[in-house]
């Protein structure tokens, strides 16, 4: 399964905080995906028990490829 990891900066830019969504496009170009960034972190809604912005600021954006092997299938 591919995933989209966007990572970010929190507002005290000390720590990166990863953004992992499934059943995504697999051929977003980075204008769509940096708009898409730049939108999360206009919205705002995002925030620690501190009061902080976790998602502050768009860092980078990977695609991730994660193979599952079972082990134990019923």
């Amino acid at each position: 399964m591919k995933q989209l990891d966007l990572v970010f900066a929190g507002q005290t830019g000390q720590i990166k905080h990863h953004l992992r969504l499934n059943y995504i496009n697999n051929s977003l170009d980075k204008e769509t995906v940096l708009k898409a960034m730049q939108d999360i972190t206009e919205l705002g809604i995002f925030i620690d028990k501190k009061g902080e912005k976790l998602y502050d600021r768009p860092l980078s954006a990977q695609y991730v490829d994660k193979q599952e092997t079972p082990i134990i299938t019923a």
